[in-house]
């Protein structure tokens, strides 16, 4: 058995941030994951998706009620993938090798990082555009300076220093460490739902009453637009959190028990995100009654007000709470991601190096500038990869494995998830086959191709990605997947089912 271990831990499969978490570790109980919820959704992204619904033409409680949908069915793979973390102990890399092989798993885990880069550039642009808003009431020929970009990049000098700026804080952050943002998450904690609650209250003072604001009717002439916008909405909605659908085991592997994670996630997440949405909504509904005109972002809004003092304590704030939410969301899950590239060179901090470079390269303050390119193109878009991803694992882990995992072998190169040279072709096959039926709809939408190339109902697939991709590919991977299974073993320490490659 001590031989047994020795061989795992020199793997090149194995590092100590990859490894199981054993059960005397397993610490996290109920209200430990509804806090972590409730901090996670506490966010300006949060904000900004519930109002870009009003934007785009939804009253509050249409707005509200996607936002609640979209939570509750993320939920389900939510909980669904979380089960492995609190049954192993083990992080969404390593559960990915049970279904895409132990060479293979770094597909998905990079489908998965290359979204967190993404999030992590779209959170830092909020993180600087806050610094900005403060720093042209003081220096207004921040405003003013010199073009240095390109104008196809769609970026001002002034706002891109304080971005550059605000980055090179984020990574020097990674270059400490994650505990030293202990502090500043508990600083979020405090801080951001009062700011929250003094931005609703001013809305309704200055709105003249809820009434007023919540008796704004939809933008949409007939149910065929609604719906037309529904749909995608909807898919928007559960891609904001695709991302954790997948890597969630990253945190139940620290649950004392399945109760633990289900429950905290029931109670955090749905409530957290419908909640703080409401007052994005009661708010962005508010400024089209005071400013007369609709304003989603809540920087740009902050940025209305007279008080030069007001505005810097709020963007400050802003910045700060934006620092913890980044590091503690999109550094810890892709640093596990990029380690499970090399595991044994790889750590965190040149994971998140890694992030923090490519997290720039996406162009994040392009994909926030409206609210259509933030919903259909950002969150519908990275749907349609990770809903494939989870329907996979999901199929894999509850009906062909039947929960049963052999975490050992799950580190070795030549175990039952060696499948043909560490790669699963069926898993990698049923991915293709659940992103293919989303690409028209996506070329379409970023007006690659003209409407007109495609059949119609060939590109509004697209409006419904995460769900085509989740059940096209979780069906298909256990179509391909059924014949090859062997009987269980029967008796011995491993239950798991075997898998033989042809």
């Amino acid at each position: 058995m001590n031989q047994n271990i020795t061989d795992i831990q020199s793997s090149s499969l194995y590092s100590e941030d990859l490894a199981p978490i054993p059960m005397h570790k397993r610490t996290w109980n109920t209200w430990n994951y509804a806090a972590l919820w409730i901090s996670m959704s506490l966010c300006i992204p949060t904000y900004m998706l519930a109002s870009s619904l009003i934007g785009g033409g939804m009253n509050w409680w249409q707005a509200i009620l996607t936002i609640f949908l979209g939570n509750t069915i993320v939920l389900i793979p939510m909980i669904l993938n979380g089960h492995a973390g609190a049954k192993y102990g083990i992080p969404f890399p390593v559960f990915a090798r049970a279904s895409f092989g132990v060479r293979g798993a770094n597909i998905p885990a990079m489908l998965r990082a290359i979204v967190a880069c993404g999030w992590f550039g779209i959170q830092t642009w909020i993180g600087g555009f806050a610094i900005y808003q403060m720093m042209k009431l003081w220096i207004p020929s921040l405003t003013t300076l010199p073009q240095i970009f390109p104008a196809s990049f769609g970026l001002q000098t002034g706002s891109a220093i304080c971005f550059f700026v605000f980055w090179l804080l984020n990574m020097f952050v990674v270059y400490l460490g994650v505990e030293s943002i202990k502090k500043l998450l508990v600083f979020k904690a405090f801080f951001l739902p009062i700011a929250a609650l003094a931005l609703l209250f001013w809305a309704i003072n200055a709105g003249h009453g809820l009434g007023p604001i919540l008796n704004q009717s939809s933008k949409f002439a007939t149910s065929k637009a609604f719906w037309d916008f529904f749909f995608p909405a909807l898919t928007g909605m559960i891609g904001f959190w695709a991302t954790l659908s997948l890597n969630i085991p990253d945190f139940t592997r620290y649950a004392k028990s399945q109760k633990a994670q289900i429950n905290g996630q029931a109670i955090g997440l749905p409530t957290s995100m419908t909640l703080f949405s409401f007052i994005g909504v009661v708010v962005t509904s508010a400024t089209v009654i005071i400013y007369g005109e609709t304003i989603w972002d809540p920087l740009i809004l902050a940025g209305k007000f007279s008080s030069k003092f007001f505005v810097s304590i709020a963007m400050i704030a802003v910045a700060i709470s934006t620092l913890a939410t980044n590091i503690a969301a999109n550094i810890v899950s892709p640093a596990n991601d990029f380690a499970n590239l090399a595991p044994k060179k790889i750590n965190f901090r040149t994971g998140g190096f890694i992030t923090g470079i490519i997290g720039i390269c996406i162009f994040p303050w392009k994909l926030i500038a409206d609210p259509s390119g933030y919903i259909f193109t950002w969150l519908v878009g990275y749907s349609s990869l990770l809903g494939p991803v989870g329907g996979i694992m999901i199929a894999d882990y509850y009906f062909i494995r039947k929960q049963q995992l052999n975490t050992n072998e799950l580190y070795q190169h030549g175990g039952q998830y060696n499948f043909s040279n560490g790669f699963n072709w069926r898993a990698i096959t049923a991915l293709l086959l659940g992103i293919i039926p989303n690409i028209p709809g996506f070329l379409v939408t970023i007006k690659v191709i003209s409407q007109d190339a495609v059949p119609l109902w060939v590109s509004h697939l697209y409006n419904y990605a995460w769900f085509v991709g989740f059940f096209v590919s979780g069906i298909s991977y256990i179509v391909m997947m059924k014949p090859l299974l062997n009987p269980p073993p029967m008796g011995g320490i491993d239950q798991s089912f075997i898998v033989q490659d042809l």
